[in-house]
């Protein structure tokens, strides 16, 4: 029997004065060269541990530049295997999660999260990557014994990963039901929209969005060039697409920008804005401000951070267009002379987004939601003060949840009289009837706009009001 059961028939090193021997634990067995892969497995299930146990947002982490010291320091191969496998982990999450407790005899101990973002990176590439099994397996099992915490588990991991690979389907079929979001979220979800459309939005936000693209002009046109489909908002969706955005035709001369179809909707609520002098109240990254100056506004764009509004600047200078920046906080802002228009697209939640963002709704919890609702209160009865009396606001975000929508509108609404709702028509969207509410306000899901192909269909989460102030 081996050192690791603890046997005590080793020989025993004599003493001189008798006196009884000391076992010492053997020295770690040599290892071999690494294995190709290892880090980037390793790499992941660390970025996992930082969202789910610490609530840290996946896009700062995977900044080639300033993202995790363990991600920047794989070659780009490496890189995009992290990417793949942390985007279907979190997409899957409560499936992995499930998936794997399945196969569990009893439950792992508490205080073995290390070992718990083990296993899921790797049953995630089980489950849902076009990874070898056997890789995926080998590759765990390595990481346990390269980590003193999970070390003792390894023939654990090693068990349960080859039962998942020889039993994969119907673990995919018994996993099947299970809405891929928390919990928490999930019921929120069921509140508002309905156990049925609950459902179909969980299951939407599982595939990633498609590359839609908001053009200066001539839709159809872009469309042809690029390979794309016209959708009802304007915007342009490309179709299976892997290549580098820059590279695309009409990048370089400020031909269109990218941004989500339901992205593009709250700046055309507005209608006619020609010669109309309009304020964006959160503007960065520019693509509602680009909106606007196409629509024929006068725009005054507002940011808070000054790195947001130089990135503002640098997309408006590609597209040939200008408007007025000013970099500060909008609850602040006091302008000489009152606005026509203002769009306030405030910051919130942004659970609308996981289709392309799938650790939103790992790093967010009902708190989050409540504050941020509170605070896009305060911000759009600030905005009302703006603009002209009969001037308009449209508020939007991409959040999900009616808290941070509807409730906030309601609110303002139905506290004074000082503004009111101006419905907005489902007769002038035509494809997005379904999106108008029945007091006239525009909410999508990712389970809306089918089209033939799923990773062509749906959209953003968005929210969307217009607002006229009396």
């Amino acid at each position: 029997m081996s050192a690791e059961n603890n046997n005590d028939s080793r020989p025993k090193r004599s003493h001189r004065n008798g006196g009884a021997a000391k076992s010492k634990k053997p020295a770690p067995a040599p290892r071999g060269p690494e294995k190709p892969g290892l880090r980037a497995r390793q790499a992941a299930a660390k970025i996992l541990a930082a969202v789910i146990d610490r609530k840290t947002s996946l896009d700062g982490m995977l900044d080639s530049e300033h993202g995790n010291p363990a991600y920047r320091e794989l070659n780009e191969a490496d890189r995009a295997l992290v990417r793949a496998i942390l985007n279907s982990a979190l997409r899957h999450l409560p499936r992995v999660q499930a998936a794997i407790n399945s196969l569990l005899q009893t439950p792992l101990p508490e205080g073995a999260r290390a070992l718990e973002h083990v296993l899921a990176v790797a049953a995630a590439q089980i489950l849902y990557l076009d990874v070898p099994d056997h890789s995926a397996v080998d590759l765990a099992v390595e990481q346990a014994q390269n980590d003193p915490r999970n070390r003792r588990f390894a023939n654990l991991v090693n068990a349960v990963l080859r039962r998942l690979s020889r039993e994969k389907e119907a673990v995919l079929e018994s996993t099947r039901h299970i809405p891929a979001m928390p919990e928490w979220f999930f019921e929120r979800l069921i509140a508002h929209y309905g156990a049925a459309a609950a459902e179909k939005i969980a299951e939407a936000q599982l595939t990633p969005a498609a590359i839609d693209l908001s053009v200066k002009s001539e839709p159809a046109a872009w469309a042809e060039r690029l390979g794309g489909t016209v959708l009802p908002t304007g915007s342009v969706r490309l179709g299976a697409f892997s290549g580098s955005i820059p590279s695309l035709a009409g990048f370089d001369d400020g031909g269109w920008w990218v941004q989500d179809a339901a992205a593009s909707i709250p700046a055309r609520l507005f209608g006619d804005l020609k010669g109309k002098r309009t304020v964006d109240l959160c503007a960065a990254p520019g693509g509602k401000t680009a909106q606007l100056i196409l629509a024929g506004a006068e725009v005054t764009a507002l940011d808070q951070s000054g790195s947001r509004l130089r990135r503002l600047k640098g997309n408006l200078k590609r597209l040939g267009l200008e408007a007025e920046t000013k970099e500060v906080n909008m609850a602040d802002f006091q302008p000489e002379a009152l606005f026509d228009a203002a769009l306030l697209d405030a910051p919130c939640s942004s659970t609308g987004t996981t289709r392309r963002h799938p650790d939103v709704l790992w790093t967010k919890g009902p708190e989050d939601i409540e504050k941020l609702a509170d605070l896009q209160e305060r911000l759009l009865r600030h905005a009302l003060t703006v603009v002209n009396p009969g001037g308009t606001v449209v508020f939007s975000n991409c959040s999900l949840d009616p808290r941070e929508g509807e409730e906030v509108v309601a609110r303002v609404i139905g506290s004074g009289d000082n503004c009111e709702r101006v419905p907005i028509s489902a007769a002038d969207w035509p494809g997005l009837e379904d999106a108008i509410t029945p007091v006239g306000e525009m909410r999508t899901t990712p389970a809306m706009l089918p089209l033939d192909a799923p990773f062509s269909s749906g959209l953003d989460g968005f929210y969307a009001a217009v607002i006229r102030r009396k």
